[in-house]
């Protein structure tokens, strides 16, 4: 079939249901998390879902190796990859939406303030503008890979991979030490919840996008990637770029604007 048209006829495979299972597996281990009886159940289905994206995403690999993956894949993979950053932009756009309804409408039980009385919030001068210069960091090595890799230097964009990794995970530490060391918990009125869940989803996400990464990492050192060839390290930059731009809309809104 590749050799009659520039489209790639994917073979059956199990593994989007493989996904969808572990996906259901997931959500009703972390509903039973909730009754503390859900561990065991929670803890199968990451395993499921980890299993699933590597196997898949190593089928995947393989195709582009062999050739399937025509500019015309490309292009379909492309944009696979925008509508999945819009989705995800759509998502964290929905706490941003609670956020501004929140801190812009006060009502009488947050003490008709912003951050509620009883709340004292975290200062953006401190580990979120840390945080903010470490992710920039990371953006610009991500870019200086990125144009390392369309220039064939190679070594310039393991650099630039490798710094971009070690920045992301050193992101998530300094993350948790704020989150230790936070006054108040997810538990305190609506600026808990939104904070905690909008910046706790926001760090998945930057755990996400290193482990990414890290695989284009592995993938460049197998020599998986040329000059004119590389879209999986093109769709992993673009995350990046993605989560460095939601990390600046909540410093600018959620520590600043809102201390």
């Amino acid at each position: 079939m590749m050799f009659r048209n520039p489209f790639h006829m994917v073979s059956p495979s199990p593994w989007p249901i493989m996904g969808s299972l572990s996906a259901l597996v997931v959500v009703v281990g972390i509903i039973g998390v909730f009754y503390e009886v859900g561990f065991f159940c929670l803890l199968t289905g990451l395993m499921m879902m980890s299993l699933t994206m590597f196997l898949w995403w190593r089928d995947v690999c393989r195709e582009s190796l062999a050739g399937f993956h025509t500019k015309i894949v490309q292009s379909g993979l492309r944009l696979g990859m925008v509508l999945f950053i819009v989705s995800e932009v759509c998502f964290f756009f929905a706490f941003f939406w609670s956020y501004f309804h929140s801190s812009l409408s006060v009502t009488f039980e947050l003490g008709l303030q912003w951050p509620p009385v009883g709340v004292v919030a975290i200062s953006p001068s401190g580990v979120p503008l840390l945080n903010t210069v470490i992710l920039l960091t990371s953006g610009l090595s991500v870019t200086w890979a990125h144009y390392g890799i369309i220039r064939g230097s190679f070594f310039e964009t393991f650099l630039g991979l490798a710094l971009a990794v070690i920045l992301g995970f050193y992101f998530i530490f300094i993350q948790l030490f704020e989150y230790k060391e936070a006054s108040f918990t997810i538990s305190d009125s609506v600026y808990g919840s939104v904070f905690f869940v909008a910046t706790g989803f926001h760090g998945l996400h930057v755990l996400i996008g290193s482990i990414f990464l890290l695989v284009m990492v592995l993938r460049l050192y197998l020599h998986h990637f040329s000059t004119g060839h590389h879209f999986g390290f093109e769709a992993a930059c673009w995350y990046w770029h993605f989560v460095d731009v939601v990390w600046l809309f909540l410093y600018i809104f959620v520590y600043w604007w809102g201390y």
